[in-house]
């Protein structure tokens, strides 16, 4: 099995450049709509795990008492601060782990979280790692939707990947752009936080079956 039977899956031929510094070094809510489409890369032991990015969430720094980064600096979220472009995790209900990429210029936070991505490439060793069966649509559709099973099938933990450069060749995360264009995206209340809930600062890939969460979503302008 080498790729998923998605709406919005285009095959894996190669393994394109990673992103650009630049890309990352604006507002995470434009970051945040552009990454829809691009593919989350793991190169690993000679082979490639990749998936397309169908949702995410955008954290505002100093203005959004959601975000890691809204006290202020510390040791644990130094990443938001900057440079853009890397990789910040964090361990979550002692359970998982998440995958967020800073954004904004060096000393100012912003970051974006990735909620779900759409499997393409190297599907037995995400469903190895995550200790699960591919018997279905449904158990492929669930295999990397939500935070923590993205992070699991990835192999991301804190240790591995905390401050990693995903603008760099020379990473074995990154994110790239394989030329699918998304055609619409919709918004909605980020979900599964309590404090500034109601922000609307969640994107997904309209129609697409590997989001996790509520499917009863708006359309964003």
């Amino acid at each position: 099995m080498d790729k998923a039977s998605g709406s919005s899956t285009v095959p894996v031929t190669r393994v394109h450049e990673p992103l650009s510094r630049e890309f990352y070094d604006r507002d995470p809510r434009r970051v945040s709509r552009e990454l829809l489409g691009k593919v989350l890369v793991r190169k690993e032991r000679g082979r490639i795990l990749s998936a397309r990015i169908v949702e995410v969430e955008a954290y505002l720094g100093g203005n959004d008492p959601a975000a890691h980064s809204f006290a202020g600096r510390t040791l644990r979220n130094a990443v938001l601060f900057g440079p853009p472009g890397y990789a910040y995790v964090y361990f979550i209900y002692g359970n998982h782990y998440c995958l967020n990429a800073s954004c904004l210029r060096d000393g100012i936070a912003g970051g974006i979280l990735f909620r779900a991505v759409e499997p393409l490439t190297g599907i037995e060793a995400m469903a190895r790692a995550r200790s699960v069966s591919i018997a279905s649509d449904r158990d492929l559709r669930s295999l990397t939707s939500g935070p923590g099973r993205l992070a699991e099938a990835f192999g991301i933990t804190r240790e591995r990947d905390n401050g990693k450069d995903f603008t760099s060749a020379r990473s074995d995360l990154f994110i790239a752009d394989d030329g699918f264009r998304v055609r619409h995206i919709l918004t909605t209340a980020r979900i599964g936080i309590t404090k500034a809930a109601e922000r609307p600062l969640r994107y997904v890939i309209e129609g697409n079956e590997f989001v996790s969460g509520p499917k009863n979503l708006n359309m964003a302008k």
